[in-house]
């Protein structure tokens, strides 16, 4: 496996997106399976998972957690703060990345995941109540007291990792970015390449659509996220093919697959990138990990752009935290 570098933070090319085996994708799997993937992942020569407080809530922690025991030492570890959870019914309030708030989530989180430190800590989503500044000075004292590595951003606009960084520097922002979410193109990445941050796209396959296995006129079960997405409604995904279409095109001629395609492209982007893709399955594991195999050339890269330029995306993105039904 590849290295590559989220600021100092050195990582395998490609993470785990730990998300889906707990939650936001219908009925969640065994959880024994589930360990046994991370520990697969580490075997196969990943070592970066990502996590959150939210997703369960807690329970993708725990289960992370119990996973890592054994191999902490060989794997870096990202989870995320920024959510008013209430601890005895798991039910969500909103946002909170008040100081003494991020303080107990943090100390919570540790115990979950049953570390000393958390490799790369993320503030979850902006909080408009607290100043980012704020955020990143208490992560700032949590580096100093053991507690965290290193400070990450998730779903931020190029002048909030502006202003954290000028707090303590900034490793990772986490955005969704994809051949179908490109807005972080516009301020983020340059933002990210001028002050030395890492970039870590979340659903860079685009929930599984630009895999090629979603089928136009699939309907989704109950609990699974993509059922109130609006690009997953059947008229958006019916108008979005033509992006499938394409990237099974480039798989063909590269003797790859479209998620590995779709892999490729973001790390032929900027070296400081590194998606994390998620999956409940093996072979879909070591189809993504394949990815870092693939090489575009800057022909092959041309194309896709130009290509991709002449299909207009229908449908606004998802949060990835609406409320599931």
């Amino acid at each position: 496996m590849q290295k590559r570098k989220l600021g100092d933070l050195e990582v395998s090319a490609i993470g785990l997106g730990c998300m889906g085996m707990s939650v936001n994708y219908g009925t969640p799997p065994d959880k024994g399976e589930m360990i046994n993937l991370v520990r697969t992942a580490v075997e196969l020569g990943i070592t970066f998972f990502d996590t959150a407080e939210i997703y369960g809530p807690f329970a993708n922690e725990e289960l992370v957690g119990e996973a890592i025991a054994p191999i902490r030492e060989k794997v870096v570890i990202a989870t995320k703060f920024g959510f008013d959870v209430d601890p005895r019914t798991r039910e969500r309030r909103g946002l909170n990345s008040r100081p003494e708030h991020i303080r107990q989530a943090v100390n919570d989180s540790l115990k979950r995941l049953k570390v000393d430190t958390i490799d790369l800590l993320y503030q979850h989503r902006v909080d408009p109540e607290v100043p980012v500044e704020d955020v990143a000075g208490t992560v700032k004292e949590l580096i100093e007291e053991g507690k965290a590595r290193y400070l990450g951003l998730s779903e931020v606009s190029g002048q909030t990792i502006r202003r954290a960084h000028a707090v303590h520097p900034v490793t990772a922002v986490q955005n969704e970015y994809s051949l179908w979410a490109r807005e972080s193109e516009d301020d983020v990445l340059p933002a990210c390449e001028e002050l030395g941050v890492g970039f870590v796209p979340w659903s860079p396959l685009g929930q599984g659509f630009l895999t090629g296995k979603v089928r136009i006129d699939q309907t989704f079960e109950k609990g699974d996220i993509r059922r109130i997405f609006p690009r997953f409604s059947l008229e958006a995904m019916a108008a979005n093919q033509p992006l499938v279409e394409l990237l099974g095109q480039i798989a063909e001629q590269h003797q790859a697959t479209s998620a590995q395609i779709a892999l490729a492209w973001l790390l032929a982007q900027k070296p400081f990138i590194v998606p994390i893709p998620g999956t409940r399955k093996l072979g879909r594991l070591q189809e993504n990990i394949g990815a870092v195999a693939v090489e575009l050339t800057p022909a092959d890269l041309r194309e896709i752009d130009n290509q991709v330029s002449k299909i207009p995306v229908q449908g606004p993105r998802g949060s990835g935290h609406e409320q599931l039904v």
